[in-house]
């Protein structure tokens, strides 16, 4: 069998270029499986999710290839976790009946449920106020057109599902000269207002040498000797061929630039400068 095209490392005498995306919503959900009335998600975004939005962004159709898109190598740093919300639906019809089963008769009609069904429940699992940076490596022509793509999309862009809207910017830029894994490390921290204000509190009460302006964010990479395996490779979009293969991945931690001032003096220098002395009393 053919390696993954995703697995396949580039030639180094290749001209490549990083796409860096930033993944944001008020909701996002990163399916990988589904099974009946459960649609769960991952905790980050998936390599379907970015290929999928991607390809919407070039305006290519559901059976269209997407070889190429495939075969970039893909991080994805966790700038803010965010949270997990069920969404809890129940069906039934209007009319009182009791609801069909997927399966249909010889005229192709479907079967009434037995036992009579009346109400049937579903649960869809979201990620709500996540934050991801997202980066793809390839071919710095495939990369190049990506980004015009992303910034001026042919179909609406989603995260994961088509009902999670992205906010801007999705493209942060696309760059030659560097590894995936330097434009992650070097790209600035991305979370919400609400997390940078947590953090810059937290740095003011911690002892030194802790400083803010940098931070330590998890990120995962495409990567052949990587420790585990996920199933979300896709090999078509088209509804009759849809399936997917595996890819290995590599667990890092990120030292990234939060864009916080350095906290450059101790608390008793900042004293001895203007600020509280809590020994000023003592004469010392």
């Amino acid at each position: 069998m053919p390696a993954d095209p995703s697995l396949v490392p580039a030639r180094q005498d290749e001209d490549l270029a990083v796409l860096v995306l930033r993944l944001a919503g008020p909701l996002q959900s990163w399916g990988d499986r589904s099974a009946f009335n459960r649609r769960d998600s991952r905790p980050q975004p998936t390599k379907s999710g970015v290929v999928g939005l991607l390809a919407a962004a070039e305006g290519r159709p559901r059976e269209a290839d997407i070889t190429d898109l495939v075969g970039l190598r893909l991080g994805v740093r966790i700038d803010q976790p965010g949270t997990l919300l069920r969404d809890y639906h129940t069906v039934s019809d209007y009319r009182g009946r009791p609801l069909p089963q997927a399966g249909v008769n010889a005229k192709g009609l479907q079967k009434p449920t037995s036992p009579a069904k009346d109400t049937h429940v579903t649960h869809r699992y979201y990620l709500q106020d996540a934050v991801f940076v997202a980066a793809v490596q390839g071919p710095a022509a495939l990369v190049t057109a990506l980004a015009d793509a992303v910034r001026r999309p042919a179909f609406p862009l989603a995260l994961g599902r088509r009902s999670c809207v992205p906010t801007q910017p999705i493209a942060l830029g696309a760059m030659r000269g560097t590894t995936l894994e330097d434009a992650l490390a070097e790209e600035p921290w991305q979370a919400g207002q609400a997390a940078r204000n947590a953090y810059r509190r937290r740095a003011e009460r911690a002892p030194e040498p802790f400083s803010p302006h940098r931070i330590d964010l998890a990120a995962t990479f495409d990567d052949l000797s990587g420790e585990d395996v996920l199933q979300d490779v896709p090999r078509s979009f088209a509804p009759r061929e849809r399936g997917f293969s595996t890819r290995r991945i590599r667990h890092a931690w990120l030292s990234v630039p939060t864009g916080l001032p350095a906290r450059a003096t101790s608390d008793r220098a900042a004293g001895e400068t203007g600020g509280h002395d809590p020994f000023a009393l003592l004469g010392w």
